[in-house]
């Protein structure tokens, strides 16, 4: 579910940030390239936000969804 959440969210600069999600045996892989720190910076920390939001999205709800 966090996979989904996070693979709408494409960069806003893709020609700057390139970003690489895997799933395997349940867990969540990120890799990002980027021209420059700051951009990689921004990009991370608008990627760790989501991360965060969703996360306590699903422990927030995901009892509920799932009955």
């Amino acid at each position: 579910m966090i996979y989904a959440a996070l693979a709408v969210d494409k960069e806003l600069q893709p020609d700057k940030v390139k970003r690489l999600m895997s799933v395997s045996n349940g867990k969540l892989s990120a890799h990002f390239e980027a021209v420059e720190a700051r951009f990689l910076r921004a990009s991370f920390s608008a990627f760790v936000d989501v991360l965060t939001l969703t996360t306590k999205t699903i422990e927030e709800f995901g009892k509920e969804m799932a009955s």
